[in-house]
């Protein structure tokens, strides 16, 4: 398990019960669930190779929108991959065991200061980008609401996915507001511990 620099490690040598080494073990049953994230991130892989070889082959067929859409789509591929990178990467860390990256070339910024709050807030904001990309590809596709432009468009369904993404929203700045508290509170007694 991931731990911040605050969190003082076990002296060498102590040895764990048998009931509390079950329970900290239990932390490997999380590893198949991230081998099938990396799974996921192959599919996604394949899509996005799929969905950049339609954009290719239709290259000079595309109207300008229909590009806009294409593109946004593998931008859309890429932000979920983000995504299934952080839960994988920062998960692993967090919840089952240290990757030891320190000094790798490769080590992502981030990965230093992951705990459950960071990674929460980081999902959030990818959550909000997702939806920010699907929003945005639905106010194009239903530009012409009522006319055979706008496919499966209706008003009330871009209502309602507009009322959802601002509820991201507003659930993300709730998540970063209650972090912000907890760690003003642990602040202030490592302030009156002193």
């Amino acid at each position: 398990m991931s731990m911040t620099p605050e969190t003082p490690l076990p002296p060498k040598g102590v040895r764990l019960g048998p009931i509390a080494m079950l329970i900290f073990g239990s932390r490997w049953l999380q590893l198949p669930l991230y081998v099938g994230l990396i799974v996921a991130q192959c599919v996604y892989v394949v899509l996005f190779l799929k969905e950049l070889w339609h954009l290719f082959a239709h290259a000079f067929d595309f109207s300008e929108q229909q590009i806009m859409l294409a593109v946004l789509g593998l931008i859309d591929v890429v932000m979920i991959s983000n995504l299934l990178v952080m839960v994988i990467v920062g998960g692993y860390e967090t919840f089952v065991s240290r990757l030891n990256l320190a000094g790798h070339p490769d080590e992502p910024e981030w990965l230093s200061h992951v705990n459950a709050s960071v990674l929460k807030i980081k999902l959030a904001m990818a959550i909000i980008g997702i939806s920010s990309i699907h929003l945005l590809r639905t106010f194009i596709e239903a530009g012409g609401l009522g006319s055979a432009r706008a496919g499966n468009y209706t008003e009330t369904g871009v209502m309602w996915q507009t009322i959802i993404h601002t509820v991201f929203i507003l659930s993300a700045i709730g998540i970063a507001y209650v972090d912000k508290l907890s760690n003003d509170a642990t602040e202030a007694a490592k302030h009156a511990a002193h």
